[in-house]
């Protein structure tokens, strides 16, 4: 293929150029995956043997990460600490208390009240958002 780019793979059957290449298959035993596994690391396994195979030649494809790493762990783990804490039962119980009027709210209140969700929610979406997902308005 000297001097020619080819947008696909030919295919020898059809003669045609196809638009997307077969995949490759390729029998593993499991220690031989494992050693895969370990020697890519974060990296997804495609991309990792291609680089090994090409090196520099390898044709670049959009990282995405196979495994989370430490900072996705810790948001992960914040947003599970966020959802196990009680602060949406001790807003709702603050809301019961003003409706039936056994909480006296001022305005003060109200806006300082209407405030704290406002960041509860905020954290709640920020944090989703760094885990790469997408918060309920948007999905």
């Amino acid at each position: 293929m000297s001097g020619s780019t080819v947008s696909g793979q030919f295919d020898k059957a059809t003669g045609k150029v196809g638009k997307t290449p077969a995949p490759f298959s390729l029998r593993l035993t499991f220690e031989e995956r494992a050693m895969l596994d370990r020697m890519a690391g974060d990296r997804p396994l495609g991309a990792f043997i291609r680089k090994q195979l090409f090196g520099d030649n390898a044709t670049p494809r959009t990282l995405h990460q196979r495994k989370p790493g430490q900072d996705k762990k810790a948001l992960a783990q914040a947003l599970s600490v966020l959802g196990q804490s009680r602060l949406s039962s001790n807003i709702n119980q603050i809301a019961k208390a003003a409706h039936l009027g056994s909480l006296p709210v001022g305005p003060e209140l109200d806006d300082e009240l209407k405030a704290a969700c406002a960041d509860i929610r905020a954290m709640r979406d920020a944090l989703i958002s760094a885990l790469g997902l997408k918060p309920e308005a948007d999905r």
